[in-house]
């Protein structure tokens, strides 16, 4: 008789089987998504994988669709990386996926449409969020792979044009599984270092396939939170990615991106050139005016000489002494004329001038003038002239009398 077991213990024994089974525990899968549910409570994905012949449950949990770059949808072709395993629960065979990469051209461009369009919701592709390339950079910071073309093109563009500025490499690997996580890293690097002025982020030409890494989400937030300018330059002209939206510049190849990152020498000497020929050319314009305006100078200051200066103040000097003389001279005269007109004045007054028309002075014999009311009969006196003098005795006093109306004379 058969041995029996609970249908947990089936399911878990099966369980066990599949999970054992190390071909089914890594294997890649290619098929269309059927019945697609994104189930937004949880973030997980629940779909079917289906060929034309068969399908398979699958589930991708949030942790591992968060990291896709694109949305699954239905009838979408893909090749998912899982593991095979039962559903204890349910009993349900099903797959568990761990990452999802499009099947062909036109899945993939649609992924690619996809992430273009929900990070420029998001504002990463935004032009007031670019950055000037600086004028003059002295050190470059290149992300690429150190083996490539790219970083030859590079420093062979560098040498040529502006071998001045100095280059600083984060070496990463720009193709496979790991490169995309390697760029972002380079970026972060080289931002956080300081040490370079801009950066490029480059590639050389390839297929599409071998350009799509540079379409992945964590290189886009990578450059989007770098503060130092940087440049994309992958594939050619024609190539597009997520980068050269999200970039301050895009450069069609990494030559270009070295051309747009560095002045031209040739260029910066014959402005140099220029500049140097307009200051010549101004410094002698500036003398020519200095000596325009030196020779009207020169004629003036000959006027103004000691001598010629001396020789206007001397002739002003003459005038004003001449006038000073002549003033001083009338002035003399006038104050002579006074002086004359008042020794007349006082010669007039003087008593002696009275004498010399006859009239006499009274004195005592000792010389003492007196007035003749002080005489008394019997007192000697002289009487003064102006050339004699007569001693007298006087014998007798007589009054007399004037009348109102007359005046005396006055001496």
């Amino acid at each position: 008789m058969a041995e029996m077991i609970t249908v947990s213990g089936l399911n878990r024994y099966v369980r066990s089987l599949l999970d054992s089974d190390r071909f089914l525990s890594g294997i890649a899968i290619k098929g269309e998504i059927a019945n697609f549910v994104h189930h937004y409570k949880s973030g997980h994905f629940y779909f079917s994988l289906r060929d034309d012949a068969a399908s398979v449950k699958a589930v991708m949990f949030r942790q591992d669709a968060r990291r896709l770059a694109f949305t699954p949808q239905e009838g979408m072709r893909v090749i998912v990386r899982c593991r095979v395993s039962l559903y204890e629960t349910t009993g349900a065979f099903q797959i568990y996926v761990q990452d999802m990469f499009p099947d062909g051209i036109g899945a993939a461009q649609m992924a690619f449409e996809q992430l273009k369009a929900r990070l420029e919701q998001e504002g990463l592709f935004r032009p007031e969020a670019k950055q000037p390339i600086p004028a003059c950079p002295r050190c470059i910071g290149v992300v690429t792979s150190e083996t490539g073309a790219a970083l030859q093109d590079i420093r062979n563009v560098l040498s040529r044009r502006w071998p001045l500025v100095k280059l600083l490499l984060a070496p990463v690997n720009v193709q496979g599984d790991q490169a995309a996580a390697q760029i972002a890293r380079g970026i972060q690097v080289l931002d956080y270092s300081g040490k370079a002025d801009v950066i490029i982020v480059a590639r050389g030409g390839g297929s599409r396939e071998d350009l799509w890494v540079f379409n992945d989400e964590g290189i886009a937030r990578a450059a989007y939170s770098c503060k130092t300018p940087l440049i994309s330059a992958v594939g050619h002209e024609i190539d597009f990615t997520i980068l050269d939206f999200v970039a301050d510049l895009r450069a069609p190849t990494p030559s270009a991106a070295a051309e747009l990152a560095t002045p031209d020498r040739r260029e910066i000497l014959g402005k140099l050139m220029n500049i140097s020929d307009n200051i010549h050319k101004n410094i002698q314009s500036r003398l020519e005016m200095c000596y325009n305006r030196f020779d009207p100078l020169v004629e003036k200051w000959e006027t103004l000489t000691p001598a010629s200066l001396c020789a206007a103040r001397a002739d002003r000097l003459n005038e004003q002494t001449q006038a000073l003389q002549s003033s001083i001279k009338r002035i003399y005269q006038d104050r002579l004329q006074v002086m004359h007109h008042a020794m007349q004045l006082a010669h007039s007054l003087s008593p002696y001038t009275v004498l010399e028309r006859g009239y006499a002075i009274p004195k005592t014999v000792k010389g003492k003038s007196i007035t003749l009311e002080q005489v008394t009969p019997g007192d000697r006196i002289l009487l003064v002239g102006s050339k004699v003098s007569v001693d007298c005795l006087v014998e007798q006093v007589h009054e007399i009398e004037v009348p109102q109306n007359e005046k005396t004379e006055e001496f």
